[in-house]
Formats: structure tokens, sequence, C-alpha cells
């Protein structure tokens, strides 16, 4: 490999080339899958794993480990939404688990991370901006203004 090719890989391209052999096919579809749910995401390594954030939040991990592959994060919300399809996998505190005896879920992995998409949306929707907050506690702080007297 030439200091030209290895310039242009992402850390995400090596750390799927630095995963055991055996998971990277698995991983590398995870990656394609989820980059097509989430085109506009920007892809990053966060706790040392791939990471896809949305608006300026993570919507979706995944790390490649020796006996499975798993997605992060799942949370209460998600897992009721995809019980059924869930079903099969372990699920542990946030961690869904897929192992590599099984085909890659490309289906359930794009509906997960458009799914966690909505969530951020909405999450977004609810809090307040910077500016909303501001005004609030400046109208709340200042002393009521009176008209000035002319002498």
């Amino acid at each position: 490999m030439t200091a030209r090719t290895s310039a242009k890989r992402s850390p995400v391209d090596e750390y799927i080339a630095a995963a055991p052999k055996h998971a990277r096919t698995a991983i590398a579809l995870v990656r394609r899958t989820i980059r097509t749910a989430l085109p506009d995401a920007q892809e990053t390594i966060s706790y040392k794993m791939p990471a896809y954030r949305v608006h300026g939040r993570i919507a979706v991990y995944f790390a490649a480990w020796s006996e499975h592959y798993a997605l992060y994060p799942g949370n209460a919300d998600l897992v009721a939404r995809f019980r059924t399809a869930l079903a099969p996998y372990e699920i542990a505190k946030g961690t869904i688990r897929f192992g590599y005896h099984r085909p890659v879920p490309t289906k359930l992995i794009s509906s997960i991370a458009r799914f966690r998409m909505q969530q951020i949306g909405k999450a977004m929707r609810l809090v307040p901006t910077r500016n909303t907050v501001s005004r609030r506690l400046a109208s709340r702080t200042r002393p009521p203004t009176r008209p000035r007297r002319r002498r």
C-alpha cells in the first residue's frame, strides 16, 4: 500500500480493515446499509466504534466483536417498536447483538437507523433553542420598565 492510498482511507475503513477476518464482510454490509438509510449522516469514530451523526447527535453505532457484531443504541422505545423483528437477537443495555452465523438483516438495520433519525428529529423539536431560552430568562429577570419622567 502506498502513502497515497492510505491517506484516502477513512477511519471507518481502517476500523473494518482491523476487524477480525470473519467479521469484515458482515460489518462492511452493515456500514453500507446504514449509509444508505442515512445518506446525510456524518460518518465518524466515537468510543472507538463507527458512528453516524445526524443533526449533531449520534444516531447509531456499530462494532465488530469476535463472536458477534452489534448496533448501539438500542433504547427502550426502539426495542419496543421492533420487538418482533428483534426477537431472534440478543438485546442487553442498549446493545443489539447479531451473530455471524446468520445473514445480515439489512432491512431491520435500515429501519432501526431511520427510526433513530426520527427520534433525534423529535427530540430536537422538543428542545427549545438557545435564543428561546435566553428570551424567556431575560423576561423573568429584568425589572419591569417604566417610562422615564421628563423634568
